[in-house]
């Protein structure tokens, strides 16, 4: 297996607006693509990069959706999805299959081939693999993000997404659940709190009540000003994080 980076975080929210406005004008990110294949699935949805990650935002459509059971479940949290890229999509999940996690959905729209595994056996969050054909430059085509979406990058107020934190009852068991699926080990970070760190992306593992993606931290130029523009669009703001859509945005410099 080759080396694997964070390529997605997926939020979901009842409503795209006012979560995709309010991450524009807070993190100064651009929308690069409304994928209309998701309508299949009764959802829409808004991709905005961050630098060569993706940040999305989905939203439920019709009742009886699988995001609207987890917003439903998750009690608000909009943690939804963690999508990696590597080099054999298929192999993750036979791997995880082989560990009691189920293949929930594969998607084969060449030269893009993504394996999602079920987010219950998962726990906290949906996991996908995917890969694109010809695309090793991680600034290459990536077709779940529109066929231009280098083009919307800005780097005037946001610079990169660092870290994800997911939050358990059990960090420590949640995190080595995560390292076999992902097939990275387990590392201890600050405050000795177990971690998975990826070439771009460290997933820190920290104690809450329940399994959840529970906040997302971003590199950005001037932290005040992100603070004071979160506090402008009605955000709980609590020292240098912020409440937006069921999760809490961290702000470093």
């Amino acid at each position: 297996m080759g080396e694997m980076r964070l390529r997605q975080i997926c939020l979901v929210a009842p409503h795209l607006e006012p979560l995709v406005g309010d991450v524009q004008v807070i993190l100064g990110l651009e929308v690069c693509y409304r994928d209309p294949h998701v309508a299949k699935y009764g959802l829409e949805n808004a991709l905005l990069p961050v630098d060569s990650t993706l940040l999305e935002v989905i939203a439920p459509t019709q009742p009886g959706t699988a995001a609207g059971r987890f917003l439903d479940k998750s009690h608000g949290h909009g943690g939804y999805m963690a999508i990696f890229s590597c080099d054999d999509p298929d192999e993750r999940g036979r791997n995880a299959e082989s560990i009691g996690v189920r293949i929930a959905n594969v998607i084969d729209h060449p030269p893009y081939h993504g394996v999602q595994l079920h987010p219950r056996d998962c726990r906290a969050a949906f996991i996908e693999f995917n890969h694109t054909d010809g695309s090793d430059d991680i600034l290459g085509p990536y077709p779940p993000a529109g066929p231009d979406w280098q083009q919307s990058i800005r780097k005037d107020t946001t610079l990169a997404l660092i870290a994800v934190e997911m939050q358990s009852a059990d960090p420590d068991g949640l995190a080595q659940h995560w390292s076999r699926i992902i097939g990275i080990p387990v590392g201890r970070g600050e405050h000795d709190h177990p971690e998975i760190a990826l070439v771009n992306c460290t997933f820190h593992f920290v104690k809450g009540a329940g399994d959840a993606m529970s906040g997302l931290t971003f590199r950005v130029h001037d932290v005040a000003q992100v603070r004071d523009a979160a506090r402008s669009r009605g955000c709980p703001c609590g020292g240098d994080s912020f409440l937006l859509g069921g999760v809490t945005f961290h702000i470093v410099a």
